[in-house]
């Protein structure tokens, strides 16, 4: 994919209306600090696709009032989700390594903006609410059989992500029943946060050597780099579109490194008004808060 930006973000200008662009920032780091301040802003993109040739990245420079996710629901036919794709993470989940990609699905309706609260619902309140900080990619063309030498030509972009999550109903026998299950324990609304922006492989490639760490509260939790990944961007592409067609806006979530709040001794369960932020190279931070509903 040759988008004509290199970082897209999602936004609502001073007039209340939404917009696509690029931010005027020289690098990740420059974006949050320029939110923080009030001073970011972004030159309009125009077309009704974000990843066609056709777009056309505009000259006109709107300040930007409140930053969004650069995904909406409407935008994600499906997530795939890829777990136990980071060796440390197999160790805490006391899996066994696997010989192919492990995945489930989430629902378009887990997708959350960049700042949003993210409301977890009463059954999944009881000390098993955690976090997953991931990195993410959008699939910018649809696809199908996508040999592994060519999967990078249908990456739009990446981005940061979260793959909030219920371990009660995830890993609890008397819930989950006698296996893990993942779809219903993951697939709540608003259970996927992405952003702050996307970024595009024309700046990095197969990110593939990006470091990702996730704070709560400020405090490190997890601390990694793609570079760990077990199965990586190519391979994930090729696997999963096997037989199946990749759709144009699906997001795959490539995993997530150890460090998660379940695996800590004692566990640590995210609360009502925690803040989660997991921070990529070259992605930029995510930023949302826990909110008990």
């Amino acid at each position: 994919m040759k988008p004509v930006w290199d970082r897209l973000v999602r936004f609502e200008g001073a007039d209340g209306k939404t917009y696509y662009g690029q931010p005027i920032i020289a690098s990740a780091d420059d974006l949050d600090k320029q939110v923080a301040a009030g001073t970011l802003q972004a030159k309009v993109l125009e077309g009704d696709d974000i990843f066609a040739e056709t777009a056309v990245l505009t000259n006109t420079t709107i300040n930007i009032k409140k930053l969004l996710g650069p995904l909406t629901a409407e935008d994600v036919p499906i997530m795939r989700c890829i777990g136990l794709n980071y060796m440390g993470h197999i160790k805490e989940a006391g899996r066994k390594t696997p010989t192919h990609p492990m995945y489930f699905l989430k629902p378009s309706t887990c997708v959350a903006d960049w700042g949003e609260n993210i409301p977890i619902p009463k059954l999944a309140q009881d000390d098993q609410c955690d976090y997953e900080g991931e990195m993410c990619l959008v699939i910018g063309k649809a696809g199908k059989d996508i040999p592994k030498e060519r999967a990078l030509e249908y990456v739009g972009g990446y981005l940061c992500g979260n793959d909030v999550s219920s371990r009660k109903w995830q890993r609890d026998p008397e819930l989950a029943g006698p296996v893990p299950q993942f779809n219903f324990s993951k697939g709540f609304d608003k259970y996927a946060p992405m952003g702050p922006m996307l970024v595009s492989p024309k700046l990095v490639g197969a990110a593939d050597n990006l470091p990702l760490q996730t704070r709560v509260n400020g405090e490190l939790r997890q601390d990694s780099s793609t570079a760990d990944l077990l199965f990586d961007v190519p391979a994930l592409i090729a696997f999963l579109s096997q037989g199946t067609t990749l759709e144009k806006g699906s997001v795959i979530m490539t995993g997530t490194p150890s460090g998660a709040g379940f695996g800590m001794k004692p566990p640590q369960w995210l609360k009502h008004g925690d803040t989660v932020e997991v921070t990529i190279g070259e992605l930029g931070t995510l930023r949302n808060k826990i909110v008990f509903t």
